[in-house]
């Protein structure tokens, strides 16, 4: 199952689930991730079948290697794999900026008036560095306005199967003792249970955005249609930190 958010225009992006490829096993089916010990070449024709829904080539899709930063850059120039930064904001048409995730948060940025997109990787460490509030401060830079951004939070990791430890509570605390609005209490006191989406959200309307939207899909609950990195770890199907699925969300002028 795709999902298409409600206030982004649908021919224009898509935050596709792992359905529809053509990878076989543990990576089945839309398996986007080229450092996984899927086989190279479905890779390549699942990113095919991506860029063929905007009726565009491969070559078209404007891949980044992601980490866990608060980075964000703007180009003007199509690359593979050529970006390092979590974030990305592109003026120019048919650039499908892509955004890799299993459990993290995409976010997706449209300014329709003024012709400016973004993605962000969201997962908690860059959520946390800053990410959101700087793929918006660049697409600022580059024209864009506040008031006719649209944002969109695809599906992820969602609070009842976010269970996390004291570590990343206090860290979180550490850098505002607000953010404890985020953790419900966990299965004893070392255990919290996280709200990505909703610190994700709230850092968008922190930042003015009035167009906020978030799916509510919870990428290890809906097993048939998204693959979860934190439910392969459970399944103890990870085998190395690089190998395992993920699905790509996208968005183009």
């Amino acid at each position: 199952m795709s999902y298409f958010a409600p206030n982004l225009p649908r021919t224009q992006h898509c935050f596709f689930g792992r359905r529809g490829g053509v990878s076989q096993g543990l990576y089945d089916s839309l398996n986007i991730n080229g450092k996984s010990n899927d086989n190279h070449d479905s890779v390549l024709r699942n990113l095919d079948i991506i860029a063929g829904y905007y009726g565009l080539a491969r070559s078209n899709l404007l891949l980044i290697n992601q980490g866990v930063s608060g980075h964000a850059e703007f180009t003007d120039r199509l690359s593979q794999n050529q970006i390092t930064a979590d974030g990305i904001v592109t003026g120019q048409k048919d650039f499908i900026l892509c955004i890799g995730t299993a459990d993290c948060a995409p976010v997706l940025f449209w300014d329709k008036k003024n012709h400016i997109i973004g993605a962000a990787h969201a997962g908690w460490r860059g959520a946390l560095r800053g990410i959101v509030e700087n793929t918006l401060e660049t697409m600022l830079e580059h024209g864009a306005e506040t008031a006719h951004i649209s944002a969109a939070v695809g599906p992820c990791l969602q609070q009842p199967s976010f269970e996390t430890g004291v570590d990343m509570y206090q860290e979180f605390l550490d850098t505002d003792p607000q953010n404890t609005r985020y953790f419900a209490p966990g299965k004893d006191e070392q255990h919290f249970q996280f709200d990505l989406e909703g610190f994700v959200v709230d850092k968008l309307k922190k930042c003015g955005l009035q167009n906020v939207t978030a799916s509510g899909i919870d990428t290890y609950a809906a097993e048939a249609e998204y693959f979860s990195f934190r439910r392969n770890t459970h399944r103890k199907l990870v085998s190395s930190p690089k190998d395992f699925p993920a699905h790509l969300s996208t968005i183009k002028l």
